[in-house]
């Protein structure tokens, strides 16, 4: 019986396609405990590929040179800045840490501060719906503090067991991106003709990825980043507790839609001025309504422009998704695949329409 040579070609087909797979399977379980490091190598190397490349036009036979510079530079306005804002961070977490345990602040007194300087009138409506003793409200904020604590603490233990990882995988970042910013252009073509898709097709998603990642840095972090310094500058500036604290906390919440910085501001303006502080109330209030809520309006469609604008609710469920899977990675890992799932979507729809009916 002979061999049909379709059929064998066929086999080989399959056989060299499955083993292709495996591999690359394989070489990615290899890296997947490095995937933060070559995550963000490839995010910093994206959002500064435009500085990177005026430089090796200026220095167009020393490419290492060229990408040593840009190295530098990255490492002095990004790296350092979160290095020290991170330590300040953790030296005022303890300081608070250790307030909280020793009573000193109580969230739950500062609640019933607030209700017995209240108006009567509003007391009265309180009363009404059962809300007078805020015993069930005091209750939920204890529990709800002591769970914030205890998970605070894990992660700071956590960190502190895990620091020479987390500097490892550092150095790796940076050793890494030294290679995509030198080697970029090489590296990106061949991985768009190693993809068996048409050739409009992966120019258009690797457009989108690359535009959708400028973007959520851009016109998501750097907002969120000065949100947060303007809020921790106007806790400095009153005198509150916990400014660099408070500062990180707004920055985070400002990556939400429909939540936002004002979460923590408001509360407190609001704190000041039923407890007698009006002038510092009343300067937090007009600071946080006309300052830190007028940045998201202006400086984000500079930043981002008009075309990479999603959803609210997809940003909003694709970032609270991909926190709860890839941890602090997830700010930028959810929107990055929720914006290249609708941009997949819309080249097979736009492909459906240019299809004659048969």
């Amino acid at each position: 019986m002979k061999n049909n040579p379709e059929r064998l070609a066929t086999l080989e087909d399959k056989s060299f396609l499955l083993l292709l797979t495996l591999v690359t399977l394989a070489f990615g379980w290899v890296l997947l405990p490095f995937y933060g490091a070559l995550f963000w190598a490839a995010v910093l190397a994206i959002i500064f590929a435009p500085l990177h490349a005026r430089l090796t036009q200026r220095l167009p036979q020393k490419r290492n040179l060229a990408a040593v510079i840009s190295l530098t530079l990255i490492v002095l306005l990004v790296v350092l800045p979160l290095i020290l804002v991170s330590a300040m961070l953790v030296q005022e977490a303890s300081v608070v840490y250790a307030r909280m345990q020793s009573g000193e602040i109580s969230f739950t007194r500062y609640l019933q501060q607030m209700y017995e300087a209240l108006p009567a009138w509003l007391s009265g409506l309180l009363n009404r719906f059962g809300l007078g003793t805020l015993g069930l409200l005091q209750e939920r904020v204890t529990a709800g503090l002591t769970k914030g604590s205890q998970f605070f603490a894990t992660q700071a233990l956590s960190i502190g067991q895990d620091t020479f990882n987390l500097v490892m995988a550092f150095f790796i970042m940076l050793y890494i991106l030294f290679f995509f910013l030198r080697d970029g252009h090489q590296l990106v073509r061949r991985v768009r003709e190693a993809i068996p898709l048409q050739l409009d097709v992966k120019r258009s998603l690797a457009t989108k990825f690359a535009t959708v990642i400028r973007a959520t840095v851009k016109g998501n972090i750097v907002v969120a980043m000065v949100q947060g310094a303007l809020g921790g500058f106007i806790f400095w500036a009153l005198d509150l507790q916990a400014p660099v604290l408070w500062g990180v906390l707004m920055a985070f919440l400002s990556l939400l839609p429909a939540v936002g910085a004002a979460v923590v501001w408001l509360p407190v303006a609001l704190y000041l001025l039923l407890t007698g502080s009006v002038v510092q109330g009343g300067v937090l209030m007009a600071f946080g309504v006309l300052v830190i809520g007028l940045v998201d309006n202006v400086l984000r469609p500079i930043l981002v422009g008009k075309d990479t604008k999603m959803p609210d609710y997809v940003v909003l469920l694709s970032t609270l998704g991909g926190i709860s899977l890839f941890g602090l990675n997830g700010f930028v890992i959810g929107p990055v695949i929720a914006a290249m799932f609708m941009a997949a979507w819309d080249l097979l729809v736009s492909a459906r329409q240019d299809t004659p009916p048969m």
